[in-house]
């Protein structure tokens, strides 16, 4: 019994020292004006079999600085953590069609398209929660999607 007790009082002081000022998944903080991307949440979801991420780069859509390049990469992951797929770049700029991975882009609003397969396989994913993880600069973003069949 005094296990018990010696554990939820550890419980409890590791909460109380906890940062209060820690965001949740792929927020910014609503007056955090250094803020290097903001990750949204795919759309439809859930899914089957294709998805759209949106993101943003800089301090896009009020970009004040069209000459800095950011470095980008979008994987997506199981719940095991095992890389599945890396989305594509779709719209209208010069890296449309190419993997987003470890691609240069300068402040503006884009998004990525997965068509729902493992990759370099063609199989579809089972159905499940998958995380998607926006990496800009070494800052990361996590958001979750669920694929239903």
């Amino acid at each position: 019994m005094k296990l018990r007790w010696a554990a939820l009082v550890t419980v409890l002081t590791l909460g109380v020292m906890a940062p209060r000022h820690a965001a949740g998944q792929g927020t910014q903080p609503a007056g955090d004006r250094s803020a290097v991307a903001v990750l949204g949440q795919n759309y439809p979801n859930p899914f089957n079999p294709t998805t759209t991420i949106p993101f943003a780069v800089g301090d896009a859509p009020n970009c004040t600085d069209h000459s800095r390049v950011y470095r980008v990469t979008l994987r997506i992951y199981n719940v095991l953590a095992q890389l599945v797929a890396i989305p594509i770049m779709q719209g209208t700029s010069g890296s449309a069609g190419q993997p987003v991975e470890n691609v240069t882009l300068t402040c503006g609003q884009y998004s990525a398209y997965w068509d729902g397969n493992y990759m370099r396989s063609g199989r579809e994913v089972a159905s499940g929660v998958y995380l998607y993880r926006l990496e800009v600069d070494g800052k990361l973003l996590v958001r979750k999607m669920i694929v239903t069949k």
